[in-house]
C-alpha cells in the first residue's frame, strides 16, 4: 500500500492501554452494537515494527472500547501469560515483572488508493476494481474504500457501527476501522439532494464459476445466456442483477445506465483472467432498468455498447439495452411433448410466411395472438415463418440486419408477450418457425461492429468482413467465442421461446468466400479451395447442437446452389468430402424460380418451356425441399404471385390457382408468404403489410379474392388429410410421372403414394381451353377415381368445369400403362383425383 500524504488526515491516536483484558470479548460486541465510531485517520509514513527476538510471548491482541464521552477507538493490549517451566514455580515477581513488558504492535496503514489506481479508474481502464475498492483487512483493521463520483460524503453501516469515510477527492473515500475481519455491511451516500442506502458492489464475489468460464473459453458454453447479459438475482443474500460482457481487447469496462445516471464512472467491472469476460454484480438494480457498456479501447478512446446478449431492447430508434427476466407460464406442454412424434419430412407441413409488424399494421404480439393462430388454423396451415423477429434498427431491413441477437424486437412488445404469441399458436396447433440470420450483422457504431475496439464478432481481414451485397459485416466463423454466441443464439430461441425450427437466411453467401466477390477479392482456403471451411463447421454444430438439445426443431436452409449435402446428417461424407451441413430442409430456389418463370409465360409459348416444370424432378430427391414462394419473390419490382401471371384477370387468378394446385401436389413441402394466399395484385409493402380491404365485401371484386383464398383453405385441408401428398416426399418410391412430355398440350400428369402405395392422381393443365376426354394412363388397381380438389371450381371463381363423377379405368393403354381414364380437363386449372 502506498501510505498517505500528510495533508489526508492527521495522524491516528496513539492506542491506550485498558485496565483489564477480562472484558475483552464482552466491550469487542459492544462497541460493534453501540458505537458510533468516527472515521479512523491514516497514519503518514506508517511501517511495521519488527518482531521481537524472543517468542515465548503470546500474540498481542488489540480490542476496542468505547467511553462515555467519545467514541475514539481505544486499543487493548492483552497481557501476556508465560508458560511455566517443568518441574519450576513461577515467582509472583517475575510475572510482574512480564506483565509490564510491551508488546509489539501492528501498525496500520493508510486506506487511501494510490495515485496508479485512482488514476486507471478514473480512465476507466482498470482490470480488477474489486481488488482495490470495497472492504479489505490491512494492517491495522479494515480499509473501506468507495468511488462515488458527485457523493459529498461515504458512510460504512455495519449493525450499531456507523464509520465516515474521509473524501479524498475525485469521489474516492477511504476510512480504516479497526476490525478484525471485513463485516456485513452497507454504505450510506451522501449527494447534494439526497442520501442513499445501498449495498456496496465491490463487496461481492464473482457470479461466474472456473466452470462457465472455462466453457466460454472453449466456445462450447450451450446457454450462454446464463453467463452473459444482463442477470437479475440474489447474490450472497442480495438482489440485484449481474452484468458481464465478453471483450478481450479492452483496456476496461463500465457499466452505465438509468441507476447511474448514464455515469458509469463510478461502476467499473473486473476482468475474469484470461477469458476475455468483464463482470460486475450491481446491488439494487432490477427489472426494466436500462443499460450499456461502456468499453476502453485499446487506444485509451471510450465507446458506449449495446449488451451483445440483451434480452430485451428499448423501442428503436432508441438503442440501450434492457434488464429483462422472463416471468411467463407455458400452456404449451400438450405441443411441445407431441411436436417430434413424427419426422418434419414425413409429416404434412404448409407455412404461411408471416412479417409480424406488417401483417395487421400496428397490432402488439399479444393482439396478434389473438388474431393470427385463429386465422392460419382457418386456413389449414400447419406452421407459420416469422420474418425475423429479432432486434433490428431499420425497419425496412424487414429484421435481416439484427443488432440484438437475443432480443425479440420491442417494437410489439415485451420477450414475454412475444412468448405468449408462440404459445398461442402452439394451442392452436400452428407450428413456429422463425427467419434466423447468423450470416451477418450491420456496421452500426453502438454495437457489435469493432465492438472492443477492434474486429471481434467479424472477420480481422476487411475483405472477409464486408459482405459485398449488404454493406454489413460478416460473421468470424472461424473464432470459437462467435461460434460460440451464434449457437447459443439458435438453441436460445428453441428452449426460451419454444421456436419449432430455424429457417437460415444467406446460407450461400457463409459457405462460398468468393460469393459476390470478384477474382483478388478473396482468397482461397487451406486446401486451394473456394469453401468457407469455418462457416461449414459452425453450421453443422449448429445443426448438431440444435437437434440433440430440441427434439422435433427443424433448421431450414435458404440455400439457393447445388452445394452438396445441405440436408445430409453431419457424419455421413458426400463425394465433395465434406459432411453434411446437417439441416432438416432447404429451400428449393431452382424449383421456385424455374416454375415461375414458366407461370410467367404466355399460355400459347409455355410448350417451349415445358422443361422448367419437370426439371426439378430430376433432383427432387437430392434434398428435403421446401417449394417457397416467399417475400422474396413479390418485392422489389418483382411483382405479387397474381401480377406475374399473363392475360386478363381471370386468367391471371386461374393460373394462380392452378400453380398453387401444382405446388401442393408436387414433392417438397410448401410456404406461402401472406397476401398471396387472396391474389394480392400489388406487391407487398412492410409500411402497409397485405391490402386486406381486397376482402371486404364492399369491394366489387371481393368473391374473387376471397375464392383463391378458399382455395388455399381447401388445398391445405385435402393435403393434411392425404398422406400420399405428404407421407414420402423425400423418397422417391412416392411419386410416378403419368405424362411429364406433354409440351403441346401444356399438361403435367403424376402420381403421388404414401408408404402403403395408396395413390392421388395430380394433374395440371395450363392452357386457357377444355380437353375433353383427355385420356391419361393410370394404374390397373384402382377401379375408379374420385375427383377431390378442381381449381376450376365455381366457388373458387373459376369457369366450373369438372368432373362430378367417379372415373372409371379402361382397358385402353395409354402412357406405358395398360388401364386409362378419360379426364375433362378444365382451363388453366389442376386437378386431384383419389381412388373412389
Amino acid at each position: 500500500m502506498t501510505p498517505r500524504t500528510p495533508s489526508s488526515g492527521p495522524e491516528p491516536k496513539k492506542p491506550e492501554v485498558e485496565k483489564s483484558a477480562v472484558d475483552k470479548t464482552a466491550a469487542t460486541e459492544q462497541s460493534v452494537r453501540k458505537a458510533a465510531a468516527k472515521k479512523t485517520p491514516a497514519k503518514s509514513a506508517a511501517t511495521k515494527k519488527s518482531a521481537t527476538k524472543k517468542t515465548a510471548a503470546k500474540k498481542t491482541v488489540t480490542k476496542k472500547t468505547v467511553t462515555k464521552k467519545a467514541v475514539t477507538k481505544k486499543a487493548v493490549t492483552k497481557k501476556a501469560a508465560t508458560k511455566p517451566a517443568a518441574g519450576k514455580a513461577v515467582t509472583k515477581k517475575a510475572a510482574a515483572a512480564h506483565a509490564k513488558k510491551p508488546a509489539p504492535l501492528e501498525m496500520a496503514v493508510s486506506p487511501a488508493l494510490d495515485a496508479g489506481d485512482r488514476e486507471r479508474l478514473l480512465r476507466g481502464d482498470h482490470h480488477d476494481p474489486h481488488g482495490v475498492l470495497g472492504a479489505h483487512p490491512v494492517p491495522g483493521g479494515v480499509a473501506f474504500r468507495a468511488f462515488r463520483p458527485y457523493a459529498r460524503a461515504v458512510t460504512v453501516v455495519s449493525g450499531g457501527l456507523r464509520a465516515e469515510l474521509h473524501d479524498d477527492g475525485e469521489g474516492f473515500f477511504s476510512g480504516l476501522v479497526p476490525l478484525r475481519e471485513v463485516p456485513a455491511y452497507r454504505l450510506l451516500v451522501t449527494y447534494e439532494e439526497a442520501v442513499r442506502d445501498t449495498e456496496d458492489a465491490y463487496r461481492f464475489l464473482p457470479t461466474l464459476g472456473e466452470f462457465d468460464l472455462h466453457l466460454i473459453g472453449e466456445g462450447r458454453h450451450e446457454q450462454l445466456w446464463k453467463a452473459l447479459g444482463a442477470e437479475p438475482m440474489t447474490h450472497q443474500g442480495v438482489t440485484g442483477t449481474r452484468f458481464s460482457v465478453w471483450a478481450p481487447n479492452a483496456r476496461g469496462v463500465r457499466v452505465a445506465g438509468g441507476f447511474n445516471f448514464w455515469d458509469g464512472t463510478g461502476h467499473p467491472m473486473r476482468s475474469l483472467g484470461s477469458s476475455g469476460v468483464w463482470e460486475l454484480f450491481v446491488p439494487g438494480v432490477g427489472e426494466g432498468e436500462l443499460y450499456k457498456f461502456e468499453i476502453t479501447r485499446p487506444d485509451g478512446s471510450r465507446t458506449m455498447r449495446a449488451d451483445p446478449m440483451a434480452r430485451h431492447t428499448e423501442t428503436p430508434p432508441n438503442t440501450s439495452s434492457v434488464v429483462h427476466t422472463s416471468r411467463y407460464e407455458w400452456g404449451d406442454a400438450e405441443w411441445m411433448a407431441r411436436r417430434g412424434a413424427t419426422p418434419v419430412h414425413e409429416a404434412p407441413f404448409s407455412v404461411y410466411e408471416v412479417h409480424l409488424a406488417s401483417w395487421r399494421p400496428g397490432l402488439t404480439y399479444r393482439q396478434l395472438a389473438e388474431q393470427l393462430p385463429a386465422y392460419a388454423k382457418d386456413l389449414g396451415f400447419t406452421h407459420v415463418e416469422l420474418m425475423p423477429v429479432a432486434e433490428h434498427p431499420f425497419g425496412g431491413s424487414w429484421g435481416y440486419q439484427v443488432t440484438g441477437f437475443y432480443a425479440p424486437t420491442a417494437r410489439l412488445g415485451t420477450p414475454d408477450d412475444f412468448r405468449f404469441l408462440v404459445d398461442a399458436l402452439h394451442r392452436a396447433g400452428i407450428g413456429v418457425l422463425m427467419d434466423w440470420v447468423p450470416a451477418h450483422f450491420p456496421r452500426d457504431d453502438w454495437a457489435l461492429a469493432e465492438f472492443d475496439g477492434r474486429p471481434l464478432y467479424e472477420h480481422e481481414d476487411p475483405l472477409r468482413a464486408a459482405h459485398p451485397d449488404w454493406g454489413t459485416l460478416e460473421f468470424d466463423f472461424g473464432r470459437r467465442e462467435v461460434r460460440n454466441f451464434l449457437v447459443a443464439n439458435a438453441v436460445y430461441w428453441c428452449e426460451e421461446f419454444h421456436i419449432d425450427g430455424l429457417r437460415v437466411d444467406a446460407v450461400a453467401s457463409m459457405l462460398y468466400l468468393d460469393y459476390s466477390r470478384e477474382p483478388g477479392q478473396w482468397s482461397p482456403n487451406e486446401h486451394g479451395g473456394r469453401e468457407n471451411l469455418d462457416a461449414v463447421a459452425f453450421l453443422q454444430e449448429m445443426n448438431a447442437t440444435v437437434y440433440r438439445r430440441s427434439p422435433g426443431v427443424v433448421t431450414i436452409a435458404e440455400e439457393s446452389t447445388a452445394w452438396d449435402g445441405v440436408t445430409r446428417p453431419t457424419h455421413h461424407k458426400g463425394p465433395s468430402g465434406f459432411g453434411g451441413l446437417g439441416f432438416g430442409l432447404k429451400w428449393n430456389m431452382g424449383w421456385m424460380h424455374d416454375s415461375l418463370e414458366y407461370m410467367s409465360h404466355e399460355p400459347i409459348h409455355r410448350k417451349y418451356h415445358h422443361h422448367e416444370m419437370t426439371f426439378s424432378m430430376v433432383y427432387a430427391y437430392s434434398e428435403n425441399y421446401v417449394l417457397p414462394i416467399s417475400h422474396d419473390e413479390v418485392v422489389h419490382g418483382k411483382r405479387s404471385l397474381v401480377s406475374k401471371m399473363p392475360g386478363d384477370w381471370w386468367q391471371r387468378r386461374a393460373d394462380h390457382r392452378a400453380y398453387l394446385g401444382f405446388m401442393w401436389a408436387h414433392p417438397g413441402k410448401q410456404l406461402l408468404f401472406m397476401g398471396q394466399e387472396f391474389a394480392q395484385g400489388a406487391e407487398w409493402s412492410e409500411a402497409h403489410g397485405p391490402d386486406w380491404w381486397l376482402l371486404d365485401p364492399g369491394y366489387g371484386a371481393a368473391a374473387d379474392h376471397r375464392g383463391v383464398r378458399d382455395l388455399v383453405r381447401d388445398l391445405n385441408t385435402v393435403y393434411r388429410a392425404a398422406p400420399p401428398l405428404w407421407q414420402r416426399d423425400t423418397d422417391p418410391a412416392g411419386f410416378q410421372w403419368i405424362v411429364g412430355d406433354a409440351a403441346d398440350d401444356n399438361v403435367l400428369a403424376f402420381l403421388r403414394l404414401d408408404a402403403d402405395g395408396t395413390p392421388l392422381l395430380a394433374v395440371s393443365h395450363f392452357s386457357p381451353v377444355v380437353r375433353h376426354d383427355y385420356r391419361l394412363g393410370v394404374p390397373e388397381d384402382v377401379p375408379a377415381w374420385l375427383e377431390v380438389l378442381n381449381t376450376d371450381g365455381a366457388r373458387y371463381g373459376g369457369s366450373d368445369v369438372t368432373n362430378p363423377h367417379p372415373v372409371k379405368p379402361e382397358p385402353h393403354p395409354r402412357h406405358g400403362r395398360a388401364t386409362s381414364v378419360r379426364l375433362t380437363l378444365p382451363p388453366l386449372s389442376t386437378v386431384w383425383l383419389r381412388p373412389a
